[in-house]
């Protein structure tokens, strides 16, 4: 585990977003842990949200043109997130997003911001069932753009449907890598190290076992 990693980790607890205990899913599925997204809720959250995405795009080395943030999560972030990459690493990408209803005034359309083209690179919190990413992939393509990639907060690494985890799922389908800032792995990797609970890393491995991926 990379240090920016650990240092997401520690301040994903600290904001009360990576929590461990019992929960149901929407899955249905009975976790150890739960991680809400919707608690980075401060400018110096965001900020430093910005700082995590950002290093992990970087350390994927997926080639993108530009950057794009679905409605409505992936608004603040891909706005955050261009400004890290100029700020930081000395990256300047166009960014859009676009709304869920259609303007039909002023300039019209959904997409706001930079027009939609080359390698788009699209980010948001995580992929689930696929299906919000399948939606940002279809308005990339309607736009004559290329997915060129994805960018999401955590991967856990957890089955869907079949063998493959939603995350593996979309690269097989799209024929794009995902990056991740962390995965179950690494959350796995964390409680090992740091938390003194022999019942809560036996829950989450046995948790591992029978949802997880390879």
């Amino acid at each position: 585990m990379t240090k920016y990693q650990q240092e997401f980790l520690d301040f994903a607890i600290a904001n009360n977003v990576l929590k461990f205990g019992d929960f149901t899913l929407k899955s249905g599925r009975q976790s150890p842990y739960f991680f809400n997204f919707g608690l980075f809720q401060t400018g110096a959250a965001l900020s430093k949200l910005g700082d995590y995405y950002a290093q992990a795009i970087i350390d994927s080395g997926i080639e993108f043109d530009m950057l794009f943030g679905p409605a409505y999560k992936g608004i603040p972030l891909v706005s955050v997130i261009a400004a890290t990459l100029y700020d930081k690493h000395g990256k300047d990408y166009p960014y859009a997003y676009n709304r869920k209803e259609v303007k039909d005034h002023g300039e019209g359309g959904n997409i706001v911001g930079a027009p939609l083209e080359g390698r788009v690179l699209v980010v948001d919190d995580l992929i689930s069932a696929g299906t919000a990413i399948r939606e940002a992939a279809g308005i990339v393509a309607k736009n004559d753009a290329k997915l060129g990639g994805i960018a999401i907060c955590i991967d856990r690494q957890e089955r869907g449907q079949g063998e493959m985890s939603a995350v593996q799922e979309v690269e097989k389908d799209f024929g794009i890598s995902v990056a991740h800032i962390i995965g179950l792995n690494n959350i796995i990797q964390h409680i090992e190290a740091e938390v003194d609970d022999a019942d809560l890393l036996e829950r989450v491995y046995a948790y591992r076992e029978r949802y997880g991926v390879k």
